[in-house]
């Protein structure tokens, strides 16, 4: 399993991610449809086009088991787990101030 604070990049683009909230998805976390791999492992292979609308560097992403990453450098690929892409999480809104 993937602990957190574990640093990935992606095979295939410019991103790159911190894991901030760990699960036994993220095993299969994949970006443009190529497995990640630890930060300073090798670049090989293309982007699938399917898996190719982006991440937003600062961003949160989290999928449905709550397991949570944070873009540190934006690229094309889509993060997903397996074929299931994860969400941009939202952000909480402040409480009202008096």
């Amino acid at each position: 399993m993937i602990k957190n604070g574990t640093r990935l990049q992606s095979q295939v683009d410019d991103t790159e991610v911190i894991v901030v909230r760990t699960g036994e998805s993220l095993d299969d976390l994949r970006c443009g449809g190529a497995p990640m791999v630890p930060l300073g492992g090798e670049r090989t292979g293309q982007l699938d086009p399917r898996f190719a609308e982006g991440t937003t560097m600062g961003k949160r992403y989290v999928d449905v088991t709550g397991a949570e990453v944070l873009v540190t450098k934006a690229g094309s690929g889509t993060l997903t787990v397996g074929e299931t892409a994860l969400e941009v999480k939202a952000a909480k809104p402040l409480p009202a101030s008096d």
